[in-house]
């Protein structure tokens, strides 16, 4: 071994943090060429050291029987957290190098679920080193050449996250201010495995542009970005919309048949068995409808329009839990304002149904007991369409995969109900 590289190994397993510092200032094949001929202990800790973007350029740059020499010396957070900044097709070359004991290891450190922090965030952020000046972080913000870049997140030595410098504070910033003299402290972070309706909460409340992503120990893992989240509500309203009518969320347009087959039918006879029990209300007044056939003929109308409005009710609040615009607590709020907004457009709807039915009919009874029955039955409609949904969420159920069955029936049943029962009660005055 001659002087030099008893030298460097001396300083690398002393000072790994200095030595990091000093590397990191060095074209990326001279730190190839340096650190290969150092023990694989060494090359850990100073990839451990080292800002995170140019420690995951040297890991790919490792020949194999250096890289093999450095990876057992790696706790498995250390590595994963480097691996993630792979792009998918490296990631699966760089599993295929390693040992299968590794390889399954970092499986499960960087497999997260789709619904969860870890599968929404980007875990190729620019972080930086506290110890870097200004000046050094600028040249390195210019180096990575992304636009996207808008706030810096600083990392102290262990890679654990200590701050935020937003881009345009460090523009104005003397250059020989270090970035720990200039971060912000105070920062919101979010574990991995935290669902989407959280992750959704936290960017409605505080208005966020970005959160980063840790792990217990503070390890920075990623970022999410206000457009992931903005994509995740998209998509889960989408969702929404095709279980409100019995759809699987998994279906696409152009699934096979037999798979919507499977997704759909399931809940079409759901509704058949609904639509019995409506038909069984209906059968209860068999007597009255035969009395007065005028009722059969009128029937569709009053379901009709307390479908509707229990349909419009429903959708705004569906809209409304999906964006996280109301809360379960929020119940009575929102029951209270669609049953007011249901109640004056039945007042208005009825009005023109009692004008209709009147110059049809000429018989003032009918044309009150409608008029009645339909304020009654879509003011009821409305209230269902929004406690309904509030309910479903409030059981840890999902609100859109029968919201929609269980509004019909009740509409239909109640609508049914107010109209057949007001007939048979004022059958006297239908004449």
């Amino acid at each position: 071994m001659n002087t030099s590289t008893l030298l460097y190994e001396t300083f690398f397993s002393t000072h790994p943090e200095e030595a990091a510092r000093t590397l990191e200032s060095f074209p990326i094949g001279d730190i190839l060429r340096v650190i290969s001929q150092t023990p694989g202990r060494n090359i850990a800790q100073l990839l451990s050291n080292m800002n995170p973007s140019l420690a995951t350029e040297v890991l790919l740059g490792l020949h194999d029987e250096v890289l093999l020499r450095a990876i057992p010396e790696f706790s498995p957070t250390q590595l994963a957290t480097l691996v993630s900044r792979f792009s998918q097709e490296q990631r699966e070359d760089f599993l295929g190098k390693v040992p299968a004991a590794v390889a399954t290891e970092l499986t499960a450190f960087l497999d997260y679920p789709v619904d969860t922090a870890g599968g929404l965030m980007d875990p190729r952020v620019l972080a930086l080193p506290e110890d870097l000046l200004v000046e050094q972080a600028i040249a390195q913000i210019r180096a990575k050449g992304s636009k996207e870049i808008h706030e810096v997140y600083v990392i102290d030595r262990e890679q654990k996250l200590v701050g935020r410098v937003p881009l345009r504070d460090l523009l104005v910033t003397p250059t020989d201010e270090r970035l720990q003299s200039v971060m912000e402290r105070d920062l919101l972070t979010i574990h991995p495995l935290e669902q989407r309706d959280q992750i959704l909460d936290l960017f409605s409340e505080r208005k966020l542009f970005t959160l980063p992503v840790t792990d217990l120990d503070g390890h920075l893992l990623g970022v999410i970005r206000n457009r992931s989240i903005f994509k995740a509500g998209q998509e889960e309203l989408s969702a929404d919309m095709q279980t409100m009518v019995g759809v699987s969320a998994d279906e696409r347009a152009l699934s096979p048949p037999m798979f919507a087959v499977k997704k759909r039918l399931p809940w079409l006879q759901i509704n058949l068995l609904t639509a019995f029990l409506a038909a069984f209300v209906v059968g209860l007044f068999e007597s009255t409808i035969a009395q007065f056939t005028a009722l059969a003929v009128l029937l569709p109308v009053v379901a009709g329009q307390s479908g509707n409005t229990g349909a419009q009710s429903l959708a705004v609040v569906m809209r409304g839990l999906a964006l996280r615009d109301i809360r379960p607590s929020q119940w009575w709020s929102v029951s209270r304002k669609e049953v007011v907004v249901a109640f004056i457009n039945g007042v208005a709807v009825a009005l023109t149904t009692c004008l209709g039915v009147y110059v049809w009919s000429r018989s003032l009874g009918l044309t009150a007991v409608i008029g009645v029955s339909m304020i009654l039955a879509m003011t009821i409609a409305g209230f269902s369409g929004a406690v309904i949904p509030i309910i479903l969420r409030s059981l840890k159920q999902d609100p859109a995969q029968s919201s929609s069955i269980i509004l019909t029936t009740v509409t239909d049943v109640f609508g049914f109900f107010s109209f057949l029962g007001l007939a048979t009660i004022f059958s006297s005055w239908l004449a």
